[in-house]
């Protein structure tokens, strides 16, 4: 037993063990606690065994930090997040209860590939500069200051990564997001839609903003939204269909 405890709040990445940074699998390796929601413990199931698992459900993130904190007083506990912990992750909430509860522990936050990372890959290279995340949830964040913020970012002309963009409970967020961008963005802009990236069942869809409606029923929580600019534009190569956002170097070099 260590005299003193450690928290590691580790982004597991978007699901597949080959995303994973060396740091997180070594922390896990490392742990003698691992706590999670039960859907991101089952994509790192390799890597638990001898550990004490404490399995936790949505809706659960305050109980499930409160429990890392308190026993990583003096045991070496992980906190797993899917994606990067700091993104929409488990960082937060863990590092505010541990402040308010004025707990002496050794803490670190271990990053991962986020949501947008992952998808952009599968895309080409949807988001070559600067780029917006948005989530869609208003579980946390009033309707009225997400549309807010939506309406900034697209007056920005920068891509926007739609993140949590449509689930059961919320079905009319996602068209509200799409009817601000077609006020800032032509019918012809590029939209990708990236299902279960790098799990089992993953999809990748390219197609426009104009024609969002023929791909909607392929979104739901499992699904990142990613749309373009007026500059970004769709390839095809080698039988597959991608989104490229040119970051200017046709500006400046010839190539």
């Amino acid at each position: 037993m260590p005299l003193r405890g450690k928290l590691s709040i580790v982004g597991i990445g978007p699901g597949s063990p080959d995303q994973m940074t060396v740091r997180a699998w070594q922390a896990i390796r490392e742990a003698e606690y691992v706590i999670g929601n039960d859907a991101y413990l089952k994509q790192i199931q390799s890597l638990l065994e001898e550990k004490e698992v404490v399995v936790s459900r949505m809706g659960e993130e305050v109980d499930r930090a409160k429990r890392a904190v308190s026993l990583a007083r003096d045991r070496l506990v992980v906190m797993v997040s899917g994606g990067d912990s700091g993104i929409y992750g488990m960082a937060s909430i863990v590092l505010e209860v541990l402040e308010r509860e004025g707990v002496q522990v050794t803490w670190e936050i271990v990053p991962g590939v986020t949501a947008a990372n992952a998808a952009a890959s599968l895309l080409g290279a949807p988001l070559s500069g600067d780029f917006a995340a948005i989530s869609l949830s208003d579980l946390l964040t009033p309707i009225d200051i997400i549309e807010h913020r939506l309406e900034h970012a697209f007056a920005m002309g920068v891509p926007i990564a739609l993140y949590n963009p449509k689930s059961r409970g919320r079905p009319h967020n996602l068209a509200i997001a799409i009817g601000i961008a077609r006020k800032h963005l032509p019918p012809g802009t590029p939209l990708g839609v990236v299902r279960d990236a790098y799990r089992d069942g993953e999809t990748v869809v390219v197609t426009t903003l104009g024609d969002f409606e023929s791909v909607e029923e392929e979104v739901d929580m499992h699904a990142i939204v990613l749309v373009g600019t007026i500059e970004s534009r769709i390839i095809a190569m080698e039988g597959r269909h991608g989104i490229i956002t040119p970051r200017g170097y046709h500006r400046k070099y010839v190539y």
